[in-house]
């Protein structure tokens, strides 16, 4: 476990004490990596159907490395993030106890950029998107390193302090190498209501097309069926010709 552990929010102290009842018998990197995927197979066994068997099968599979006891924790962490989110939308909940429980030491040496710099970033490059929605019904943002998520949520919560409604008219998509780093960014945009999709993959050596979103590395969040998002893909499609939807990457 690590040591940073200055300043926590009553959410993460929470979610810390019963990560901890967890430790006993598992490894902190193991159970984390375990956790978050048994959430993204929660939350995307709800409404995307085709994947739902394969993942089903994947969380039977991890849930079944904890005893009972320990498995009753599981829903119990989980709402510690809704609850985060719910009091505090403007921040990378995952990612930043990751940082602090120094998980990263034991994956690809990652290190998530602080959420005050995303912010930053999104303050500086979020253009006039109003006329934009206005002419083309949505844009697209991309990020193709997402890590957490951090920019991708410091984008939708400047949106919306601009008085958009991005739940509407913004399509998140993003992609990471790391699979851990991947779902734990579908889970966040998952609650925050964004819609869209997080891609697990090289962004370099295979980047996102649209003949690949059908796969098993692509995991749609709720809203991007909620918010009708594959018919509007589909009129994207017959429109491409003619009409071009602007998107903007994060870097």
């Amino acid at each position: 476990m690590g040591n940073n552990m200055t300043g926590l929010t009553p959410a993460q102290k929470r979610f810390i004490e019963l990560f901890k009842m967890l430790t006993h018998r598992h490894r902190a990197w193991q159970l984390w990596s375990d956790f978050i995927e048994i959430t993204a197979c929660s939350i995307s066994n709800v409404f995307d159907r085709r994947h739902k068997n394969a993942r089903e099968a994947n969380y039977l599979r991890l849930i079944a490395k904890y005893n009972p006891s320990e498995q009753k924790i599981f829903p119990m962490l989980y709402a510690e993030i809704v609850n985060a989110f719910e009091q505090k939308p403007e921040q990378d909940f995952l990612g930043d106890l990751f940082m602090r429980l120094e998980l990263s030491n034991h994956w690809r040496g990652q290190f998530f950029t602080p959420y005050n710099i995303c912010q930053l970033m999104a303050q500086m490059q979020l253009p006039d998107l109003s006329q934009t929605i206005t002419e083309k019904g949505y844009i697209s943002v991309n990020d193709p390193a997402c890590g957490a998520g951090a920019t991708l949520i410091a984008f939708a919560n400047e949106a919306r302090s601009r008085g958009i409604n991005f739940q509407q008219s913004i399509l998140f998509t993003a992609q990471d190498i790391d699979r851990t780093a991947a779902l734990m960014c579908y889970v966040q945009l998952s609650l925050l209501g964004c819609g869209g999709y997080v891609v697990i993959g090289d962004s370099l050596r295979n980047p996102m097309t649209e003949s690949d979103l059908d796969g098993p590395d692509v995991w749609y969040t709720p809203f991007y069926f909620m918010a009708n998002w594959p018919i509007r893909r589909k009129l994207q499609k017959i429109n491409q010709m003619t009409m071009k939807t602007p998107e903007t990457t994060l870097n």
